[in-house]
């Protein structure tokens, strides 16, 4: 038998919306919230560890939560919720019934290894908006890029608005973060070249040769790149644009970018 929630009030309902809206939360508990079955089993593909997964019986059936039991650590507490508090804490309504919460992983660049000679990566500074960081990991995920690198994000990466418009990318990605510096250091220590993407010095970005170990490095579409990130680029870019404007969205930008790259390592 399952251990049951049936009311609203139980601490560790409490505790799951304050996981939901507070960055202090998540980092003073080392946990985050997870809703959805795709994306709960991404982000058990990505490794990462559950602590406790909640579903509504009314939703979800006895053998689907059977399944998911068997592809678990055994660690994990399954608790039965009503449907009130599945609604009270679902953001979506097409979510299969099953939330979770789960540990975060130290997204710390030293962390990083790479399985290839030559590794592609796209590195953001400062993205602002959720929806803006979703937007760029389903962009990595779709490139399959060795690693995203957010440099001095505005949020903490396991905001649920990430995880939900990432739709799960979050995990399929290896992603990390540090200040521009310890970004710039640790490129420069492995020699990967910095295609910053700016209006100062650039060259269309298509003659660019991104075959060798490459960071597509992209910023905010309001300010760009900071200074130091233009002061060490081994080369800036831009895209060419025939229209009234000079800038557009910068996942958008980095899709380009990246499948540039791609398609000169013989992707397309």
């Amino acid at each position: 038998m399952y251990k049951t929630i049936t009311s609203p009030h139980n601490p560790l309902i409490k505790q799951i919306g304050l996981l939901q809206d507070k960055s202090r939360e998540r980092r003073k508990t080392g946990l985050f919230f997870i809703e959805g079955l795709r994306e709960i089993s991404l982000a058990l593909k990505g490794g990462y560890q559950l602590k406790t997964l909640l579903f509504c019986p009314e939703i979800i059936s006895e053998g689907e939560v059977t399944e998911l039991e068997k592809s678990i650590n055994s660690e994990t507490e399954f608790i039965e919720i009503t449907s009130e508090i599945y609604e009270k804490l679902a953001y979506r309504s097409s979510t299969e019934g099953v939330l979770a919460i789960a540990k975060v992983k130290d997204l710390t660049i030293s962390n990083l290894k790479f399985k290839t000679r030559n590794p592609l990566l796209l590195v953001a500074e400062s993205p602002e908006k959720p929806g803006n960081i979703g937007a760029l990991l389903r962009t990595a995920d779709a490139a399959n890029v060795d690693a995203v690198i957010i440099a001095n994000p505005k949020t903490d990466m396991y905001n649920p608005n990430i995880i939900r418009s990432s739709v799960g990318c979050l995990f399929t990605n290896k992603v990390v973060t540090g200040t521009p510096s310890e970004i710039i250091s640790f490129l420069k220590e492995n020699n990967i070249n910095m295609y910053c993407a700016a209006l100062q010095a650039s060259v269309p970005y298509h003659t660019c040769n991104f075959k060798e170990s490459t960071a597509i490095v992209v910023g905010t579409e309001a300010t760009g790149l900071s200074e130091e990130w233009l002061e060490n680029s081994t080369q800036n870019i831009i895209i060419p644009m025939q229209g009234e404007i000079d800038s557009m969205n910068v996942s958008v930008a980095a899709g380009i970018l990246i499948f540039e790259a791609k398609r000169q390592r013989d992707f397309l």
